[in-house]
């Protein structure tokens, strides 16, 4: 047998093996203990820096939601999604408010988060505060059909969107009556006599119509169900795109295997193609034809930010964002509106001798101005039933709430960053100590002596407040008058009570079943 034997010079080879593992060794072994060092420092420092916050601001502990599962929260989370399921979560949420506060604090597993109907917090977080707050991750759900619009882009892109559109909506007159005019009659025509009808799928169609005829200066024609094969594949896309928005949200991080669907990414390809078509028809007017207005006449919408900018993609994100806003906010106002209407026949005839003041003419700018009592009905409306009833914020630094800290909820509150924070304007507007004890009460004549700053919000506030407010308001109160002139009476055989279904907006979950009668004569 031959016998083995390990020359010197193996015996440095092996050696030389051995002590270089043992450097590796040594340094993957310093690097772990470096990165945990370095985490250590870091979790201190940030540790060390909010705690001086909170005594440089008087800050105290927000108060807790009561909780069963005080570890994970998942009570909260099973509670909320039953609630949703039910169609009362924003009663559910109300609820809350009452048994814990204007503001308190609530953690689900790692998560911790805030909600408020403090109208001085909110005011911090929309407004004096507004540069520690983002949307969060908007733009994921809803950047597949707004690209990078206005309602999903943060700081300098925001800023930049708002420069581009703001201008066109502060003019004098935005609305066009008489081309609004003409869709009033679209929908008059839908609106059979003395017999059923949901008026909230009517006013969905009716919204997409002016507010397309607005943005492009072709409208969509769903009411009459006219239009090109285009128009139609594109509302029917719209409609497929909005629910797939509201889906999404709902689905939370599963929301990519949704944004995997064929159907849905084809619907949000029709939205984008079919608006293209009106961009590049603007930009190239904009380079061959006087853009002037002519005979008072406003352009559309499109051929007046075509003056602006030429950035095609810009264009089409942005009028998508105006058009998710212009259908769906208006649509769930007028639903909310005549869903009291129909309830309430002391406002309706009350509005009808108001607008007898009319003498059966068509309202114009003038006349709206005088409505003081139609005014009145639609603030209302939107204190008890805003379009947008709940909405959210993400710190991006860390920041301050002014109240809802200590047993009272009378110190500051401080939200460390990375936190999400959330306002209820239904709760807010339904609060007693703002709205007194007749809160949850339809009585549009406390708009006589009522003056309102933070707590009353049903278009937003601070640099983001709504662009399209007067917009909306303008259409909601002329549909609202031409209706008191076609009809003598509306009533409804539902005595259920108003039920939410909470999408981007809200609306009826039963719809708003009516029975109406023309005037007669």
């Amino acid at each position: 047998m031959q016998k083995f034997t390990i020359s010197e010079d193996m015996e440095t080879t092996v050696f030389e093996k051995i002590v270089s593992l043992g450097r590796r060794s040594l340094t993957a072994g310093f690097v772990v203990w470096l990165g945990i060092a370095v985490l250590l420092v870091y979790v201190v420092s940030r540790h060390s820096a909010a705690r001086k916050a909170q005594i440089q601001h008087g800050c105290h502990p927000v108060r807790q939601h009561p909780r069963k599962d005080p570890i994970l929260g998942l009570d909260y989370v099973v509670e909320s999604v039953r609630a949703f399921r039910q169609h009362r979560f924003l009663a559910t949420l109300q609820h809350r408010h009452k048994t814990s506060g204007m503001t308190f604090g609530i953690r689900v597993f790692r998560s911790r988060g805030i909600f408020t109907i403090d109208p001085k917090n909110i005011q911090a977080i929309l407004s004096t505060r507004f540069k520690d707050y983002s949307l969060g991750n908007r733009s994921t759900v809803m950047g597949p059909l707004l690209g990078r619009g206005i309602f999903v882009t943060n700081g300098p892109e925001w800023a930049h969107s708002r420069a581009l559109l703001r201008p066109h909506f502060v003019k004098d007159r935005l609305v066009n009556l008489g081309s609004l005019e003409g869709h009033v009659r679209s929908l008059l025509a839908c609106i059979p006599d003395d017999r059923q009808v949901d008026l909230q799928e009517l006013f969905l169609r009716f919204t997409l119509d002016a507010t397309t005829d607005f943005l492009f200066g072709n409208s969509a024609d769903s009411l009459a169900g006219g239009g090109t094969e285009e128009e139609r594949e594109f509302s029917e896309a719209f409609r497929l795109a909005m629910d797939d928005i509201t889906l999404q949200f709902r689905m939370g991080p599963f929301s990519v295997f949704r944004r995997l669907d064929p159907k849905v990414k084809a619907a949000y390809r029709t939205c984008r193609t079919y608006v293209d078509i009106f961009v590049d028809k603007a930009i190239a007017k904009r380079e061959n034809v006087d853009m002037t207005e002519k005979g008072g006449e406003r352009e559309p919408f499109l051929d007046e930010l075509a003056k602006t900018t030429t950035d095609r993609e810009k264009i089409r994100d942005e009028l998508l964002s105006i058009l998710l806003a212009g259908r769906d906010t208006t649509a769930s106002l007028l639903s909310s509106l005549f869903h009291v209407l129909a309830r309430r026949p002391d406002v309706w005839q009350k509005v009808r001798r108001e607008a007898a003041g009319l003498k059966g003419n068509a309202p114009t700018y003038a006349a709206l101005q005088t409505m003081k009592y139609a005014k009145q009905v639609i603030n209302e409306v939107l204190r008890l039933y805003p379009p947008v009833p709940n909405n959210r914020r993400v710190a991006v630094r860390d920041t301050v709430l002014p109240r809802g800290g200590g047993p009272d909820g009378d110190f500051p509150v401080f939200v460390p960053k990375g936190s999400l924070v959330l306002y209820s304007v239904y709760a807010m507007h339904r609060h007693v100590d703002l709205f007194g004890q007749d809160a949850e009460e339809f009585r549009p004549e406390r708009w006589d002596t009522t003056r309102c700053s933070w707590e009353y919000l049903p278009f937003n506030g601070g640099p983001r407040i709504c662009l399209g407010q007067q917009y909306a308001l303008t259409e909601a109160l002329y549909v609202l008058l031409r209706f008191t002139q076609e009809f003598q009476s509306i009533e409804t055989q539902d005595t259920t009570p108003w039920t939410e279904s909470l999408t981007l907006t809200v609306c009826s979950a039963n719809g708003v079943q009516v029975t109406m009668q023309r005037v007669k004569g």
